[in-house]
């Protein structure tokens, strides 16, 4: 049978760290983070005030009036527009797209529309369940991204959703890309989107230890890595790409920024061993992708610089890659991005696709202490040149689950 080829036209990205390809990848290389001061509520009481928003995001410049976008959820806005971006990223005119039947649209999210949920709570609470918006149902729930897309696509669309915790957006990714590979479409619209940005959300991760208090400058809170490193921190955004057949993409003459290889995923198999399920997410990637430890140039981590987490992925690199995870460039953007949940993967792709098209890799932001369970190549503080022919890219998630995904340069012919 035969297997199409997939490749990345566009990418619309909506990041802490910037709005935009170019301005999202420039903070990267400049290891210049997004987090900051809670803005979207008042944080004034919780021990953990700092989180990466996405700044200066004006909804209606991307969404339609008759969309109503006010009445969307924050992480279906994000999305939306992440989509027009990618849209025209890839070439493709939003008023006229005219995308192939089916076209699946599949998006990854992890804590759903938290913020509508939140709202509806407070008014019921302060003026009973008659005061309820009427909207606040179809905007609530998890499959309100991928439907607001589609319905702009059209009757061509196909709309699905993921949820697997942090990797659910690379997940998106995996199965649209597996739907081109197969034949079953042409052209598929995939990524993830989160919003997590809400006192309940915020509350919930700082009693589980996964945000703690940060007295210091909010830039340097989140390094991977780094001896000194104590919770990840908690972000927002959306990243979604353009994905077609080879083929389809050389005969519009579309810009590609990278191939698809190959994708692992696996859960952990002993709780006490968390992220261990990475060791055969990477495997399993490699394998389908038809390459060895030998041919990856570089690591995209997950690394959310938490103390457990980020010792445990590069212990389990090192059981997969031997002597040579300590030749093989890696690297975590988290330090710039914080953890956007389900957007995380996604921003990997998207820095990996740029680090094909300009042959260098981002740094570690804020790694400065060596940790002598950390010691690979990290990367630290500025960015590298390098040959870049195939990249490997890590995500975990709450849980326990696990995704690997390998990227590839598509040689001009």
């Amino acid at each position: 049978m035969k297997r199409n080829r997939v490749v990345i036209t566009g990418i619309g990205v909506l990041a802490p760290n910037g709005i935009g390809l170019e301005q999202y990848w420039q903070s990267l290389l400049d290891g210049r983070s997004g987090i900051g001061p809670i803005t979207l509520f008042d944080a004034s009481d919780l021990k953990s005030q700092i989180a990466g928003e996405v700044k200066n995001f004006d909804p209606t410049a991307y969404i339609e009036p008759e969309l109503k976008p006010k009445r969307m959820a924050r992480h279906t806005q994000l999305a939306y527009a992440a989509t027009i971006m990618a849209f025209q990223d890839a070439g493709l005119d939003v008023q006229d797209l005219r995308l192939p039947s089916p076209t699946p649209v599949i998006i990854g999210v992890s804590t759903s529309a938290i913020d509508v949920i939140e709202n509806v709570f407070n008014v019921v609470q302060d003026l009973g369940p008659h005061r309820t918006p009427t909207t606040a149902s179809s905007a609530s729930t998890p499959q309100a991204p991928a439907n607001v897309i589609a319905d702009r696509i059209g009757a061509s669309a196909h709309a699905a959703t993921v949820s697997a915790a942090c990797p659910s957006g690379l997940d998106a990714v995996a199965d649209a890309a597996a739907m081109i590979r197969s034949g079953e479409a042409e052209v598929a619209i995939a990524g993830g989107s989160d919003a997590p940005i809400t006192r309940l959300t915020m509350a919930s991760f700082i009693a589980s230890g996964l945000c703690g208090a940060w007295d210091s400058d909010p830039q340097t809170a989140s390094r991977p890595f780094d001896s000194s490193r104590q919770s990840g921190v908690l972000s927002e955004g959306a990243c979604i790409f353009v994905l077609e057949n080879l083929e389809r993409a050389e005969a519009r003459a579309a810009k590609i920024y990278l191939e698809i290889g190959g994708y692992g995923k696996r859960r952990d198999e002993n709780p006490k061993k968390p992220g261990c399920g990475l060791v055969e997410s990477m495997k399993l990637a490699m394998a389908n992708a038809k390459t060895s430890p030998e041919a990856i140039d570089y690591i995209s981590a997950y690394g959310p610089s938490d103390r457990v987490l980020d010792a445990a992925e590069v212990q389990y690199i090192k059981q997969v890659f031997g002597d040579r995870s300590y030749e093989i460039p890696v690297s975590s953007i988290k330090g710039v991005t914080g953890n956007p949940l389900a957007a995380g993967g996604p921003f990997q792709l998207a820095a990996c696709a740029l680090s094909i098209r300009d042959q260098r890799i981002a740094p570690t932001a804020n790694y400065r202490n060596g940790d002598p369970q950390c010691d690979l190549d990290f990367v630290p503080l500025r960015s590298r040149k390098i040959v870049l022919n195939r990249a490997l890219i890590n995500v975990r998630g709450i849980g326990g689950s696990a995704s690997s995904m390998i990227v590839n340069r598509v040689a001009e012919r």
